[in-house]
């Protein structure tokens, strides 16, 4: 690659969030020490951005739900942050949910990041995880399921945008009889007040 290319393949690339790692593979550089250093002379330049220690973007204007599940993967937006998007839950939350492999709260330039443990095996699995924009989403059902694994106690404002039958398919990755009870308990009270 030729000096001048450097970042513009970078600045290419669909991705707003870089690791160290992914630009290491972007310009087919073995060597972890020129990665460094020419990273560090973007950084200073203001070509480049420091997000955190090991995380870039191209600027300011980065897609913080990327940066989200970049952080520490695997991971996918989940919670609050869909349930409100889809209108199951009316009240606001700032904080970006992220279902993750541990249970951390970070802030990074104004914005609180909520990682919550799921365990791997749910975590890794694909149902109702959708991919766009760089980043994983969970579907409605699933961010539904996930907060209800977590929380069964859990309010939700509206579930009548539910698709119940993805609610019951994705049910079993669970592996939780309590709550596979509970969900069909709320189900059958949701069906029973709408034919009233």
């Amino acid at each position: 690659m030729q000096k001048g290319q450097y970042l513009e393949t970078i600045l290419r690339s669909p991705k707003t969030v870089f690791t160290f790692e992914d630009v290491a593979l972007l310009w087919r550089e073995p060597n972890t020490q020129a990665v460094r250093v020419r990273l560090s002379y973007y950084v200073s330049r203001g070509k480049l951005c420091r997000i955190r220690r090991g995380m870039y973007a191209k600027d300011k204007n980065y897609n913080k739900l990327e940066f989200a599940t970049r952080l520490y993967p695997p991971s996918y937006v989940s919670f609050e942050t869909i349930l409100a998007r889809e209108g199951l839950i009316f009240q606001f939350h700032g904080e970006v949910g992220v279902a993750s492999y541990l249970t951390r709260e970070i802030e990074v330039d104004g914005q609180v990041y909520s990682f919550r443990k799921i365990k791997t095996p749910i975590l890794t699995n694909p149902l109702g995880v959708e991919n766009k924009d760089e980043t994983s989403f969970a579907t409605r059902e699933r961010a539904f399921l996930d907060t209800f694994y977590l929380h069964g106690d859990y309010h939700f404002d509206n579930l009548n945008g539910l698709d119940w039958n993805k609610v019951f398919k994705m049910l079993s990755i669970y592996q939780n009889q309590s709550m596979e009870r509970r969900v069909r308990r709320l189900y059958k009270q949701i069906t029973q007040a709408n034919e009233k």
